[in-house]
Order: structure tokens, then sequence, then C-alpha cells
């Protein structure tokens, strides 16, 4: 009998049943009911600039390739060769003209379309329909500020509609400038033996960590994070659909301690004010999570952070440093140094998360451990709707709302086959 979801997230007294880190059922429904229906993040528009660009990535366990064909539409196809299965594009990205199976030989063009099939007169007696046989493609692609998203869902709302009160936050992160941002440095990935979900919430809402966790690393210079002194401002934001935003006062500094850093953003205020207008005056997005798995830091570092699930104990994290576009370079190196020294597979702070990631997922193994829920009660009963950002919001900064709503979220998607009642 399958496993009613909600029974295992309560989010009304801030209780999840651990089962839901480990169960292999569980995590086989996540990917037939999150990963292959929500929108998901496959990469920014910077990384496939030019006609013949491809960039290879998941879409849950499912390897996708990312290009812009000839004409400078962007596609996106499962990366599996209709003949046997086998992966086409092994490069993870690069320019090609068109994708030769390694197999059999079977070749297709950017646009996904088969153009090529060796012996196709002689061993399939010219009766194979080429036109029916080309790369599948995602049922829907598109974009927001230069992020580009997919979903294998037909009947999924419009990208729009699923950010919903999300899209003004990403602005915040993406938008600030007239030209957008652009991802630099190359893309790192490594695996960590932790459920997916423990750095999505993490992302998503997890002030209450930095001051134990990562106090080390910000006293040793690579971090400004507000998030440690004891006046901080803020608020957890929940905009709606499971998307989470972390929040500090418009005035608290967060930026990298790096002078060349703090001097840019000091000139570029008032551009950044007229583009996000007055609400930016009420507080101050640093870090998110998109449901289910696209999270985004603009504190410590200016990261992009996509949580791909390998089984129920593994995820494989893959990381990009972003800046604007208009940013001068000294900027940009700026900021690509603090990306390395922060969040990458060394960083000071990933180190520390990695550590605790692992331990939550690992103590889920035993028996009595899993009949012990987590807890997310903090600040339970001391949220509400905020007219002012328009979404749900803590009372206090540090809270475990984004959390609730988070689980929330993962339950209801887990639970509707339709999106009407989502």
């Amino acid at each position: 009998m399958a496993t009613d979801m909600r029974s295992l997230v309560d989010s009304s007294r801030g209780m999840v049943n651990r089962n839901i880190f480990l169960e292999p059922e569980i995590y086989q429904q996540e990917m037939e009911q999150i990963f292959a229906r929500c929108w998901l993040y496959l990469c920014h528009d910077t990384q496939i600039a030019k006609p013949g660009d491809f960039f290879s990535t998941y879409m849950g366990e499912d390897p996708v390739v990312v290009t812009r064909d000839a004409s400078g539409k962007i596609n996106a196809f499962l990366n599996v060769c209709r003949h046997r299965g086998n992966r086409v594009c092994r490069a993870d990205s690069g320019n090609a003209s068109a994708f030769v199976c390694a197999y059999h030989g079977w070749t297709y063009g950017t646009d996904g379309k088969l153009i090529a099939v060796p012996s196709l007169k002689e061993a399939y007696y010219d009766e194979l329909d080429t036109s029916k046989w080309g790369l599948v493609p995602v049922a829907q692609i598109d974009s927001y500020c230069g992020l580009i998203f997919a979903t294998f869902d037909p009947t999924a709302p419009p990208l729009k509609e699923y950010l919903g009160g999300m899209a003004w936050y990403l602005d915040n992160f993406f938008g600030r400038r007239e030209n957008g941002v652009e991802v630099i440095g190359g893309t790192n990935k490594w695996v960590v033996p932790s459920n997916w979900k423990f750095p999505a919430e993490n992302f998503g809402g997890d002030v209450y960590h930095v001051p134990w966790t990562h106090l080390s690393a910000v006293r040793t210079g690579f971090s400004g994070a507000a998030t440690v002194r004891p006046d901080f401002t803020g608020n957890l934001i929940s905009p709606g659909n499971g998307h989470c935003i972390i929040a500090i006062g418009p005035d608290d500094l967060t930026d990298p301690p790096v002078d060349v850093i703090s001097q840019y953003e000091r000139d570029i205020h008032s551009e950044v004010r007229e583009r996000l207008g007055p609400r930016m005056d009420l507080t101050k997005p640093i870090v998110g999570t998109l449901f289910p798995n696209f999270s985004f830091n603009r504190s410590t570092s200016r990261v992009l952070r996509v949580w791909h699930p390998r089984g129920p104990e593994q995820v494989e994290i893959y990381s990009w440093a972003f800046v604007e576009k208009d940013a001068p370079p000294e900027v940009k190196e700026a900021l690509r140094l603090t990306a390395i020294r922060g969040f990458s597979p060394s960083g000071t702070f990933d180190q520390d998360d990695m550590d605790n990631w692992q331990e939550c997922t690992q103590t889920c193994r035993g028996v009595m451990s899993r009949q012990v829920p987590v807890n997310l009660q903090m600040g339970l009963g001391h949220e509400g709707f905020n007219e002012e950002f328009k979404a749900w919001a803590s009372d206090y900064r540090t809270s475990e709302s984004n959390h609730r709503a988070f689980y929330h979220r993962w339950a209801e998607v887990m639970s509707e086959d339709g999106w009407e009642n989502l």
C-alpha cells in the first residue's frame, strides 16, 4: 500500500518523519511526483550564448542536454539515444554542430532531429522514419532573468505562475542591473552522502546554524555575514509554492569583506533601487531556494546551486559563481575568488555544511533513530502574511517557518497527481 505522504509531514506542529530522507520507495516517488513534474533549473543563458553551444545536466536522475540551435532557439532534450539508450553527449559543455552516439553512430542536430543513421538504406531497407526518432524534448522550457528552466510535465503551470511571488526575489539576485548576470569560472561538481532535501532546506531558511556552524570561517575573515551579529534584523520569507528566502534588514551588511566589492555595491545602489522599487528599502534577500532543488546566495559569495538527487543518501552538487555583466573586471575577479574560498568543494562554508548534512542523513539509518521526528517548531505560530513583502514571513529573524513551508509543499506535490489542487 502506498505511503500517505501527508501523514509524514505535520507542518501545523512542525514535525517531519525521518523516513522521508531514507526510504527507497519515497525517493522513487519523489522522482515521479516532483522531479518529473516541477520546473527545474537547467543552466544560465550565458552558458549557451552562441548557436551550437550546449550544456549537459540532469532533471532528477534523467540526463538532459540543453542546446542553442542554429536559429538561436534554446532546446532541452533527454540525453539518451533513441536507438539503444546510450548517452549521446558525453561532454559537460561546449559547441557542436551535431551529437553523434558513440555506440552505433546515430547522429542528432542541435535541434534534436535525427539527421544520420549508419546503413540506413542497407540494414534498415530505408524503412526507418527518422522524423519520428529524434531526441525526446522536455515538455516545456522557459527562462526568467536568464535562468533557464524546464519541466517534463505538459500540464504543469507556466513558469511565471510557478514562480509566483518568488519572481521579485529572483530579481534581487539576478536582475539588479539592466544587463543581468553571467556565470563565470566553470562548474564545480561534487558528491555528498546526504539526502538532497537537507541542503535545499538549509539554503531556504536556516539562519540558526550560521553562528554555530560557520563561526570559525567568519572569524578568519572569509565573510562579513550579518547573521553572526546579535543585532542583525530580518525575516524568513515564503513567497508560496514551497519557495523560500532568507532576508536581512535593508541596512545590514553581508557582502564579502573585500573593499572593491563594498565600493561596487555603494556605486550601484541607486540604480538597483530604481529597478527593484521601494520594497528593497524594507528587506534584503541574501539566500534562497526555489522548490525543489535550485538555490542561490548573494551574501558571502555569489553562487548558484543545483542539488541533484543520487539516491536517498547521496546528492551531487553543481555550483557556479555569478556576477553582474556590467561589473568591472576587478569586481568579477574578486567575486570569483570569494565563491571558491567560501562555497566550493573545499570552501570554508561548504565543508562545515557537508559534515552536518551527512550526519543528519546517516543517523536516519537506525531503526530507533527514524522513530524520532525532525523538530521544526522554531517560531511556530509567529509568522503570517506580510503585505509589504507580499509573502508569508516570520516575525523574528530566526525561525523555521520556511522549513515548514518547504516540507508542506513537498507533501502536497508528493500527494497530488494533478496541478489543479496545488
